[in-house]
């Protein structure tokens, strides 16, 4: 899934076992959810809790199978992260890092609310070059 692979920071050619690893490594501070059609998976999302000061916050990724985009599944997927933030977890600010250039996820973070905060430029290497993330964010209305 290159668009999928495009979105994140892992480098090509994942190890199955490191994934199985990190998925089992039962951290209490990780909430995991998956989009499922029929018997299969064409979704995921994670929000990670941050330590310390920074308990109140957490880290969202989430990503769509290449060829399921733009069916809504994505924005299910980020409904459910944040419900469980705000009615679960106690979690009062949600930070991402988005490529500059992804626009459709762009799209559907503001429209639940998440704000830029800045560009961090040259953020990640990718596809034989530097590349820009925007710093986003989303704080619970009180």
């Amino acid at each position: 899934m290159p668009l999928v692979r495009a979105g994140t920071l892992r480098p090509p050619f994942g190890r199955v076992e490191d994934t199985r690893r990190w998925l089992e490594s039962g951290n209490a501070d990780r909430l995991h959810v998956v989009a499922v059609l029929g018997d299969l998976v064409v979704g995921n999302g994670g929000l990670e809790r941050l330590g310390g000061r920074r308990r109140h916050v957490a880290s969202l990724g989430m990503t769509v199978a290449d060829d399921h985009a733009g069916r809504g599944i994505g924005t299910a997927l980020l409904r459910a992260l944040v419900e469980a933030a705000d009615d679960w977890l106690d979690i009062r600010r949600i930070e991402l890092t988005v490529f500059a250039d992804n626009a459709p996820a762009i799209r559907l973070y503001d429209k639940a609310g998440f704000e830029t905060e800045g560009t961090l430029r040259g953020y990640a290497f990718r596809n034989g070059r530097d590349a820009d993330v925007l710093a986003m964010a989303r704080l619970r209305k009180s």
